[in-house]
């Protein structure tokens, strides 16, 4: 049994270059389509991936003001550097974004900052 799982551990890791090389092996050697193959591609990424595929920028979405739409409007004029209109607008037309391409830290800093006020917020 040790080695199905350590099968299925090699076949969750692959590369996505690996998962194409093996869909041309099935499909070329032993007659099954690569949509099975597919299914190996979706569930490898999934499960945890190469360390250079991580993310490293993020979007800070608002998603809504919540209760507090004031506090939040003001906090949004302070992080973006936008005009207290401008800041309105964006906390008016959420969902919308606040930062986009930030590092990792600094996104979940905004987070941070911005549930504190009251807001909704999501990173992409």
């Amino acid at each position: 049994m040790a080695d199905l799982k350590d099968f299925a551990e090699q076949l969750v890791n692959l590369t996505v270059k690996e998962v194409n090389e093996l869909a041309t092996i099935l499909k070329d050697e032993y007659g099954i389509e690569p949509a099975a193959a597919a299914a190996v591609a979706v569930a490898g990424p999934a499960a945890g991936g190469d360390a250079e595929e991580a993310q490293t920028e993020f979007d800070v979405i608002l998603k809504a003001a919540g209760g507090s739409k004031l506090a939040v409007v003001k906090l949004v004029k302070e992080l973006t550097g936008l005009g207290l209109k401008e800041a309105k607008g964006l906390v008016d037309d959420a969902p919308s974004p606040i930062k986009e391409g930030v590092a990792k830290d600094e996104a979940e800093a905004l987070k941070a900052q911005l549930e504190e006020a009251g807001a909704e917020v999501e990173l992409k």
